[in-house]
């Protein structure tokens, strides 16, 4: 059995005991947080619900660095700018 759930805009296939990464949500580590669950699957039943699946918080991170350079030719125009996604690491531990 899997699920579909939302988080900070995006869709996320999980199922219990699964370990994901999403947008940085405000949470204290080792405390429990409810998900919006969209779409539920058991077997070949295809459900699309509105209840909330619980998850642990695990950590919170920043990924790694991506580098942003913008140039502009012929007009000696860069500039190049860093750049870390901050991060919540869940595990899904109810759907």
């Amino acid at each position: 059995m899997y699920a579909v759930i939302a988080s900070g805009g995006k869709q996320y296939k999980v199922s219990e005991g699964d370990i994901i990464e999403v947008e940085r949500i405000e949470a204290n580590v080792g405390e429990e947080i409810k998900l919006d669950v969209l779409l539920k699957v058991d077997g070949e039943t295809v459900e699309p619900v509105a209840t909330t699946a619980s998850a642990k918080v695990l950590s919170h991170g920043k990924a790694k660095k991506i580098i942003v350079y913008k140039y502009k030719a012929k007009k000696n125009e860069r500039r190049k700018q860093g750049h870390r996604q901050p991060f919540t690491r869940l595990q899904i531990t109810q759907i």
